[in-house]
């Protein structure tokens, strides 16, 4: 519960290398709380979303390499 969603995929990335990860956020990709992070170009489905958007978000994510989806940048 004190983590982010960068620092949790952090995390779990060290566990299960190659795992893919998908951001939701009530915030759009420029602001600068998500600047902070996540990198351009990782997956983010901005909030509110409807299920069919949230499951080829999904699709999306598994389509992808790994590791384009497992990137962060430093805090």
């Amino acid at each position: 519960p004190y983590l982010g969603g960068a620092e949790l995929a952090e995390r779990l990335s060290s566990l299960r290398p190659g795992m893919r990860v998908l951001y939701m956020s009530g915030y759009t990709q420029e602001s600068v709380p998500l600047r902070r992070t996540i990198a351009p170009g990782v997956a983010l489905l901005q909030k509110p979303f409807t299920p069919p958007m949230l499951l080829r978000a999904v699709r999306e994510v598994l389509d992808t390499a790994p590791a384009a989806t497992a990137q962060h940048q430093p805090h």
